[in-house]
């Protein structure tokens, strides 16, 4: 669903994505870990179409991004660090903005049960969206992508700022979009998260895939010490 093949990206001659190849399949949760420039960001971008490889391929379910880049947004959906909803629109409001951008409208109640799915409760669904926490606006940005009917989602650094509750609640949700089948592609610093909720993990560094390791491969592993080893390597 979510491939990259021998991705290669670079600024001003400084390589940020070294020749990398992932597969992220339908109900997977691949966790990119990595500090900050390992290429984690880019290589997001590059599925987005914000910014163009200098060489390889990024795919999206059999799609070539360079060549069907609307095609492939339809197909995706996207959660940054800091959610960017309209404040001064409800959470009801927002989602169906954004959901007709798409090419999808609904029926209110329609809207409303995404947002529930979501996790965000009903007495929040009319409140402005100015007033909402970062889990609150988390919550409507899984709804767009419910909305959407996205195959594939994109996190970047989704449970910074979060509180272990509402840390707890997004890794819940995540898990029910894996058993719909869409793939999830997540860069994060959190080793926490990653061991609990992932599938598979790579550690990034210097824009290339150190290691990768399985979920029963992570049962066996202490994460926190292969990182701060490949970090130091």
């Amino acid at each position: 669903m979510l491939t990259t093949e021998n991705l290669t990206k670079r600024f001003n001659g400084t390589t940020a994505v070294d020749n990398l190849t992932l597969h992220v399949g339908p109900g997977e949760l691949f966790a990119l870990l990595g500090p900050n420039g390992a290429g984690k960001t880019t290589t997001i971008n590059c599925f987005l179409g914000f910014l163009t490889p200098d060489s390889g391929r990024v795919v999206i379910d059999s799609l070539d991004v360079a060549r069907e880049p609307l095609e492939t947004k339809r197909r995706l959906a996207y959660i940054p660090e800091q959610v960017n909803l309209y404040g001064t629109f409800s959470g009801v409001e927002n989602l169906a903005y954004f959901s007709e951008l798409a090419g999808h409208r609904y029926p209110d109640t329609d809207l409303r049960r995404f947002l529930t799915e979501a996790g965000l409760q009903a007495e929040a669904h009319d409140r402005r969206v100015s007033g909402y926490s970062k889990g609150m606006r988390q919550k409507v940005g899984i709804a767009i992508a419910l909305a959407k009917q996205a195959k594939a989602l994109l996190l970047d650094e989704p449970t910074s700022g979060l509180d272990p509750s509402a840390s707890h609640e997004f890794s819940q949700l995540l898990r029910q979009l894996r058993e719909r089948g869409i793939a999830i592609l997540m860069a994060t610093h959190d080793l926490f998260r990653a061991k609990q909720d992932a599938t598979r993990v790579g550690i990034m560094r210097h824009g290339r895939l150190a290691h990768t390791l399985t979920a029963a491969e992570l049962a066996h592993t202490d994460l926190e010490k292969l990182y701060l080893e490949t970090m130091a390597a």
